[in-house]
């Protein structure tokens, strides 16, 4: 039962406690509940009984303990030990505390101090049950109180186990059971729809792997992620703790193969697959992320491509299946690629490059539709953070994509450059190397388009195989021509009437606005499609780098005249003369012959084809046909494949139109060298050659030919570098014949190489315009200095040259011996001219007799035939004045009948020619109106005219002594010619 008392006095001994008022033995007895004195002492111990003091001494101790001050400090002076709640067994405590020799007295006064704290204690504690007692009597009223609650309690339990029973005894077991069943029903449907959810995500990693094989990446994460959110929904299944770590092991493989898909853009855009990339990209909020990986991918692309590429040619040109190419670094893999291969390889490589830009570009397409398609947000305050983050997105998309167009195209730059410098392209053939210009220069067209650079890695890096190439190629042609000339037999090419330079194969690049390498007809797509860049060009299909030869594509060249006689004999005479084999057919034949290997291309002019001509279209005797030589066309042909070079790599257009200026300048040496240089002709005063035509002649062997070196060893040339740019002297064929009287002294070869040589004039004339366009203009000076110091010199030529003929063709030699022999000192005036002039005209006649008979196989041109006239009559006609200063002695019907002579010869010679006025015809008549002079007109004559020598002079002083002129007059008159001849020298 509940004690009241008990409790009362147990919580105030609880509190007494709490405050250390009192020791540990006193609180177990307290604690236990307050009992009689009777009782709590039976309930005590022995040992605990024994040391309970007696009334007597309580009241002993409360006597003498009346102060509350000492009964403290008696509480206070008790040991802590007593005041634990530790089970501690007093006696055996107080017992080890004796000291080892025991005292009585000690002993005593120890029990009596345990007495007096034990009595302190003990009246405390008595105090306090006082002090309680209003609070014990409450206590018990409110016990006594919840007493009769309780009976009440019992009373109300009672009654309701009893309706309990009745109510269970009104309601049957089975309706009961009814609910319970439907109850549970409930419960299993829930459970059951929750297991096939379950069972659904078990379920969902077959379904993603059939996604992932669709590459439906977007639902495959979107299914993905509605899967973790119902995993989350049912993670209080144990089951579901490990779906949701496997599905995100499958997000994450999703996002290794949607990595593997974006990478397969850099080769080859696909805009339905670019689509679902990107779309599955932003259902994860990687769009940037995706943006960075993509640059990476097309970085890794364009290395992983090149590097292929090349690896195959060298693996495919090795012949084995060595190992040891693929671990080489690229830019040595580069210097294993053969010549042969080194085109395709490069054309291979730009074709896969481009495909990696097209995606690129592509790329950049799809955002910028993208971002105009995609509708402008509302202002709904729920979406503004989104929209702030897609514009951060795009603007972050458009950036990168921008920088990565230049970053892309160094990269490209660099792999293309390591290539080109990886082989030595000197020894090259020159359509081989004209491919490489070409598809570089398309390669840079595609890199201006791209991102507008001007690509100064691959312009440098082909200049710089450029002009190694072009020095060696140069210098190979200019020894070829040096060969040409010195086997050129000049005679005349049979061109067509209509023939021009536009019309050869090296010069398609002037006539139609393509490249070089372009076939004809892809021409006219190239032409329609100029403001179209290459990449709308060829986004859909095909690829610019497909360019087929030209060479493969065009029709033969159609330059060479055919046949136009009558009967078969003579066809095949003219075959035997002009489509030889000693007159260098297959240079006439073909289209145009390799300088390094002399191949021809598979479409050549044959025989049978020129026979198949129009009859009609062949005459040698066409006025306008063009005279030029095989040599000539060769000439043509190097200027043509000149400009290619220049046309397509610019930065070396100096260095091509100065070696295109030393072809010009060694072929007029040339011409000048074996038809023209003659040291007699500059005595005659006849002003023949030009102080312009002297200082480009003497500029060009100063400059470009090797006098040093003989025709013996030549092979000392290639290895002497310090005269590697100069070429030597060329020298005439043998078999060329200058001094047969009967061919003119070789006029046919003459007419053909001076002529030829104004054709190629002309033809640079004609190219001044294109040539000046690309030429830089820090150097358009040479170009100017050029054309007017050495193009417009190739026809002042032809004086010095036929000057030759025209010295030789008449015989002046003997005309001054049939003059010595005529008698100037008549005494009669005479009416019939002296037989020199029969002579002459004569040796006149023949002279045209002999060009009309060379003009059948060599048409002579206007210009030609009069300046061969003019020497000729020139001569002539200064013969004339050193015969008539010849003569001894003569009188004023001598001088008249030198006048009826030289009338008489220029009314014959009129017949003979065209010319007119008679050249140096005053130079005649002038000189012999000069004897009727007098003393004081004489001096003053002498003094004006300084064309005639001083031989000539003085014997028209002499001659006129004793008629008109006396000795001192005679004196002075040779004084003032002696000052003229010295001032003269």
């Amino acid at each position: 039962m509940f004690n009241p008392v008990t409790t009362c006095v147990g919580h105030t001994v609880s509190t007494a406690l709490r405050h250390g008022l009192f020791p540990g033995w006193l609180c177990f007895h307290l604690t236990r509940g307050l009992k009689s004195p009777q009782d709590s002492v039976h309930d005590l111990s022995p040992v605990e009984n024994f040391r309970i003091p007696t009334k007597e001494e309580q009241r002993e101790f409360r006597e003498k303990a009346t102060d509350p001050q000492a009964e403290q400090e008696l509480i206070n002076s008790v040991g802590d030990v007593y005041f634990s709640n530790d089970s501690l067994d007093i006696v055996k405590y107080e017992l080890e505390r004796l000291p080892p020799v025991l005292t009585l007295q000690e002993i005593e006064e120890y029990r009596d101090q345990l007495k007096r704290q034990q009595a302190a204690v003990s009246k405390k504690v008595a105090d306090l049950i006082l002090e309680k007692q209003p609070s014990y009597v409450k206590e018990l009223e409110r016990v006594t109180s919840l007493q009769t609650n309780l009976q009440l309690a019992a009373v109300i339990c009672t009654n309701g186990r009893r309706h309990l029973n009745t109510a269970k005894e009104g309601f049957t077991q089975a309706s009961l059971g009814l609910l319970a069943s439907q109850r549970k029903r409930q419960l299993l449907i829930g459970l059951l729809k929750s297991l096939r959810t379950i069972k659904t995500l078990q379920r969902t990693d077959i379904r993603l792997s059939e996604m992932l094989e669709e590459e439906d990446y977007p639902g495959a994460i979107q299914l993905c992620l509605e899967c973790q959110e119902a995993a989350s929904t049912f993670k209080h299944y144990s089951c579901i703790s490990e779906l949701n770590s496997k599905l995100q092991d499958t997000l994450e493989q999703i996002e290794e193969q949607l990595d593997v898909a974006l990478s397969k853009i850099c080769k080859n855009f696909d805009v339905a697959h670019y689509t679902k990339v990107q779309q599955a990209y932003k259902l994860l909020g990687k769009t940037q992320t995706a943006m960075d990986q993509l640059h990476m991918h097309f970085t890794q692309a364009i290395h992983n491509t090149v590097f292929q590429v090349v690896l195959g040619y060298v693996e495919l040109c090795a012949g084995n299946t060595d190992t040891k190419f693929q671990k080489l670094p690229y830019k040595d893999l580069c210097m294993h690629i053969t010549s042969d291969s080194y085109i395709p390889c490069l054309t291979d490589l730009c074709k896969a490059l481009w495909e990696v830009m097209l995606s690129y570009f592509r790329t950049i397409e799809w955002h910028e539709k993208c971002d105009h398609e995609e509708p402008q947000a509302t202002s709904d305050s729920n979406n503004v953070s989104a929209t702030e983050e897609n514009n951060f997105d795009r603007s972050y998309i458009k950036k990168k994509l921008e920088h990565g167009l230049t970053r892309i195209w160094q990269d490209v730059q660099l792999k293309v450059k390591t290539y080109l410098l990886g082989t030595d392209m000197s020894s090259f053939k020159y359509d081989d190397f004209i491919i490489v210009l070409d598809i570089v220069s398309r390669l840079m067209q595609v890199g201006e388009e791209f991102c507008g650079s001007k690509s100064e890695v691959l312009q440098e890096s082909i200049r710089k195989q450029s002009v190694n190439y072009f020095k060696n190629y140069h210098r190979t042609r200019l020894e070829e021509l040096r060969m040409f000339l010195e086997n050129e037999t000049w005679e005349l090419c049979p061109v067509k009437s209509s023939f021009s330079i536009l019309q050869l194969h090296e010069f398609k690049c002037l006539g139609q606005s393509r490249s070089p390498s372009m076939s004809p007809s892809k021409q006219a797509s190239a032409t329609d499609s100029t403001a179209v860049s290459l990449f709308a060009q060829y986004t859909s299909e095909g690829n610019p780098f497909e360019i087929q030869s030209a060479m493969k594509d065009d029709e033969a060249e159609d330059v060479l005249a055919a046949n136009g006689y009558e009967s078969d004999e003579l066809e095949k005479s003219a075959y035997q003369e002009y489509d030889s084999d000693s007159d260098v057919p297959e240079e006439l034949k073909r289209d145009y012959v390799d300088e390094q290997t002399g191949d021809a291309p598979s479409k050549s002019v044959s025989r049978e084809t020129l026979r198949s001509r129009k009859r009609s279209d062949y005459s040698l005797n066409k006025v306008n046909a063009p005279i030029l030589t095989n040599t000539t066309l060769n000439v043509i042909r190097l200027v043509g494949k000149y400009l290619q070079m220049m046309t397509i790599l610019k930065p070396i257009a100096f260095d091509v139109i100065h070696c295109m200026s030393q072809l010009f300048d060694y072929y007029l040496y040339a011409v000048y060298t074996f038809f023209g240089r003659n040291e007699g002709y500059e005595s005659t005063g006849l002003g023949l050659s030009s102080s312009r035509l002297r200082t480009t002649l003497n500029r060009i062997q100063e400059s470009l030919i090797d006098l040093e070196v003989s025709s013996e060893n030549v092979g000392s040339l290639v290895s002497s570098e310090e005269r590697k740019e100069k070429v030597p002297s060329p020298h005439l064929s043998h078999l060329v014949v200058l001094t047969a009287s009967g061919t003119l002294y070789g006029l046919s070869e003459r007419v053909v190489a001076t002529e030829s040589l104004v054709f190629l004039a002309e033809q640079f004339e004609f190219l001044q315009t294109h040539l000046d366009s690309v030429m830089p203009a820090a150097k358009k000076p040479f170009l100017q200095q050029f054309y007017s110091q050495t193009v417009s010199t190739a026809s002042e030529l032809r004086k010095p040259i036929y000057w030759i003929v025209a010295a030789k063709a008449i015989d002046y030699e003997q005309l001054l011996l049939l003059m010595a022999n005529v008698k100037w000192d008549v005494k009669e005036i005479m009416s019939q001219h002296n037989v020199y002039v029969d002579a002459l005209l004569k040796e006149f006649e023949q002279f045209n007799k002999k060009l009309s008979e060379l003009s059948k196989h060599v048409r002579i041109p206007l210009p030609v035939s009069n300046i061969l006239w003019e020497h000729c009559i020139r001569l002539a006609n200064r013969t004339l004045v050193e015969g008539y200063a010849n003569v001894k002695k003569c009188s004023n019907e001598g001088r008249a009948l030198m006048q009826l002579d030289f009338q008489q010869f220029l009314m014959k010679l009129e017949k003979l020619t065209d010319i007119r006025p008679i050249p140096d015809k005053e130079f005649v008549e002038t000189y012999i109106k000069a004897y009727y002079l007098t003393e004081n007109d004489m001096e003053r004559w002498i003094k004006e005219h300084r064309e005639y020598s001083t031989k000539q002079l003085t014997n028209l002083v002499n001659v006129c002594l004793g008629s008109h002129i006396n000795k001192k007059a005679r004196q002075k008159l040779l004084a003032a010619i002696d000052d003229l001849d010295r001032t003269k020298r």
